[in-house]
């Protein structure tokens, strides 16, 4: 089973190799956001997207409500397995 943390782009680092940092948890990863960038949704327009991140590559988009919900979730577990 794959776990995708949620994040929210706020940069976009390298337009030739899809590059973008995200905000996860607080900190800034950089992230392959290749697999979000489409003819529909340029590169230039994913600043702001919240997204699934796992092993460094953005898996899919997901909306603020989405995000909100599984972080919720994630703390949650994290302060049970305390």
């Amino acid at each position: 089973m794959c776990l995708g943390i949620p994040g929210q782009i706020t940069e976009i680092t390298d337009v030739e190799h899809q590059l973008a940092l995200v905000n996860v948890g607080g900190v800034k990863r950089q992230v392959n956001i290749a697999c979000i960038v489409d003819d529909d949704h340029l590169i230039e327009s994913c600043v702001g997207d919240w997204v699934l991140v796992h092993v460094g590559f953005a898996m899919n988009r997901i909306d603020e409500d989405e995000a909100a919900e599984t972080l919720q979730l994630l703390n949650e577990l994290s302060i049970a397995n305390s």
